[in-house]
């Protein structure tokens, strides 16, 4: 007499009922974690190099003033003139009172345009102004 052996009648299959949930949550975590480029930046600048830096840790407090080697200034999204610097600094200052000004000046631009810029953001009250340079390599 041979004898078989019964084999078991149980499927191998990877459980996929809870897989939706799943990505559901990863995609909520992402979508919550990620923070998106707010500004598109029209100026051309080269920015100078320093020996050392020190990183800002909340970028949510930082307002960002692009000064290009033309002269040319962008605020937000926009390319602003030198006298509309202070009232759109001192709104974004009521709102946010810690806000940080970061200044990211051509390395070949005139340093009048950025003293001119300090004296602005003064008279708006933002006294918190962080350059922005590359480290040197």
């Amino acid at each position: 007499m041979k004898f078989e052996k019964k084999r078991a009648t149980t499927k191998q299959e990877i459980p996929t009922a809870s897989m939706p949930d799943i990505v559901f949550m990863l995609l909520l975590f992402f979508m919550v974690s990620t923070t998106l480029r707010e500004v598109d930046v029209l100026v051309q600048f080269k920015l100078p190099e320093a020996e050392a830096i020190e990183k800002i840790e909340n970028k949510r407090l930082i307002s960002y003033i692009w000064v290009g080697n033309n002269g040319n200034i962008q605020l937000n999204d926009n390319l602003v003139k030198l006298e509309e610097v202070r009232p759109i600094m001192y709104s974004k200052r009521v709102q946010l009172p810690n806000v940080i000004v970061s200044l990211r000046v051509d390395k070949n631009s005139d340093m009048g345009i950025v003293t001119d810029i300090q004296q602005e953001l003064r008279k708006a009250d933002a006294r918190r102004i962080n350059y922005s340079a590359m480290l040197k390599q």
